[in-house]
């Protein structure tokens, strides 16, 4: 996928209309829909070639031997290496990409899919072989001509006189060659433009980051503060994070980040301990750092950075286009989180707690849902520094905060007073989302809301659903999707 160029796509003037920027945050989808397609059309495609491989053998032509792919009649072997290269490589490929192997084991979805380099060369050689043949001598040997009677060669002249005068004699036999490769053709432009974005991305992300502080927060999340030179970004953004480990491991992860502002120079990111990348990330950095606060209740740990211990060098790539972006582009945004997937819109509200005023949103309704109460704590120091942010501006009801948890335990700690605001939009179960719409909606009439969800598929297909069912109204509710894995 060349993130690059659809980030310059999507913020160029070329692409200004919001439909045009929601097809391109549809790249994910449209990028898996095709893996999908080849292998569906590559079940067909071997398929068809185990049924000529029957064909070539019983129907070997003793005629035309040229046109043959069996090399005799009877034979049940062909030396199809680069088609049975494919076929593993794309197996390796559709299962190394299934879900559960990208969260419990990253770096073999990373290293598996960037097989499709070695994939794209066995295509382009894979017509080599020539098992597609094409006449080349039609006016000599004109299809459905008569050739010489070979059963009887005493056949008069008269008689072949006759048939050649009617332009249906076969002057030579029919000769076959292999058709021209092209593959190269549909393939070299796509692959040539990838290798160029690959080459940008590389020298962007060239220069380390320097960490500032290690944030290890409840329920295995850990967050990363760092420093990069000449590093922009906007709210919503996500990067790409590359770790270079002194002993073996090269890991990649897709995370958001909360982007730098006038007031504060470093970018953050926030990982969950659930595999192999994010553990090794969470016990180098946590072990390289040393030890400065401690909130006990909430189990929450800063380390500050101790350059004599790192043994690992950080790169960030990115940044690149989201669709949580568009938040800021409609007047009135949902976001609905799920967990870890309150990330994206941390980074939106980071953003309007440091005083981002390029946009146009007038209202935001936040909801996030949890299973445990602690994970409230990722961020309750954000939402309640900016909860007293709109007060003192007189603004109270720019925010919606709805908090829902659906384990009761702990929840007097949340009482505390510097947690007030949270505690008072603290709800035990899960949301009535119909209900939720409807409200919106009475309140926001006739307008056009944006929906960005980060979270289970659950929610996000009840979610989904609503949006395209009736207005509440008169109201438009327009669905974005967000991602991690």
């Amino acid at each position: 996928m060349c993130r690059s160029l659809l980030t310059y796509l999507r913020g160029t003037h070329t692409v200004t209309s919001r439909k045009a920027r929601r097809l391109l945050d549809k790249s994910k989808t449209f990028h898996v829909t095709c893996g999908v397609a080849i292998c569906v059309f590559s079940v067909v495609h071997v398929s068809a070639h185990l049924v000529n491989v029957v064909n070539f053998s019983v129907r070997y032509s003793e005629e035309f031997p040229s046109l043959n792919v069996a090399r005799y009649s009877g034979e049940v072997r062909f030396p199809g290496i680069t088609g049975i290269l494919l076929v593993l490589i794309l197996f390796l490929m559709f299962t190394a990409s299934s879900y559960c192997i990208r969260v419990s084991n990253y770096e073999i979805f990373w290293y598996t899919h960037n097989l499709f380099i070695v994939f794209y060369i066995i295509l382009i050689v894979h017509v080599v072989g020539g098992a597609l043949k094409y006449q080349t001598n039609f006016e000599a040997h004109p299809p459905g001509c008569l050739r010489a009677n070979q059963t009887n060669p005493d056949k008069t002249e008269e008689e072949s006189g006759q048939a050649e005068g009617d332009g249906w004699s076969c002057r030579e036999e029919a000769r076959f060659q292999p058709n021209s490769p092209e593959t190269w053709l549909w393939v070299s432009g796509p692959l040539c433009l990838y290798c160029a974005e690959r080459l940008y991305r590389y020298i962007r992300s060239n220069s380390p980051v320097t960490i500032v502080a290690v944030v290890r927060h409840p329920c295995d999340v850990i967050e990363l503060r760092m420093l990069k030179k000449d590093f922009k970004a906007q709210p919503g953004q996500v990067s790409d994070r590359k770790s270079y480990y002194s002993n073996h491991t090269v890991a990649w992860l897709w995370t958001k980040l909360a982007c730098p502002t006038e007031k504060k120079e470093t970018l953050g990111i926030h990982l969950r301990v659930v595999g192999d990348w994010t553990g090794e990330t969470g016990h180098t950095h946590t072990h390289t750092h040393t030890h400065t606060h401690t909130h006990t209740h909430t189990h929450t740990h800063t380390h500050t950075h101790n350059t004599t211990r790192n043994t690992t060098q950080l790169y960030v790539d990115g940044p690149f286009g989201s669709s949580s972006q568009e938040v800021f582009n409609y007047e009135v945004s949902l976001c609905v989180a799920g967990g870890i997937g309150v990330t994206p819109f941390a980074c939106v509200l980071h953003a309007l707690l440091d005083g981002w005023r390029h946009f146009r949103l007038r209202r935001l309704y936040f909801v996030w849902v949890c299973r445990e109460l602690q994970s409230f704590y990722w961020f309750a120091e954000l939402l309640c520094a900016l909860h007293h942010k709109l007060w003192k501006e007189n603004r109270p009801d720019y925010l919606n905060l709805q908090l829902f948890v659906s384990q009761t335990d702990g929840l007097q700690n949340i009482s505390e007073e510097r947690y007030r605001p949270l505690s008072s939009r603290l709800m035990i179960g899960r949301p009535r989302w119909k209900l939720l719409f409807e409200e919106i909606g009475r309140t926001n009439k006739h307008k056009r809301v944006g929906v960005f969800c980060c979270g289970p598929k659950g929610i996000s297909r009840t979610l989904h659903r609503l949006c395209n069912s009736d207005r509440y109204s008169g109201t438009t509710f327009e669905f974005n999707k967000e991602s991690f894995s």
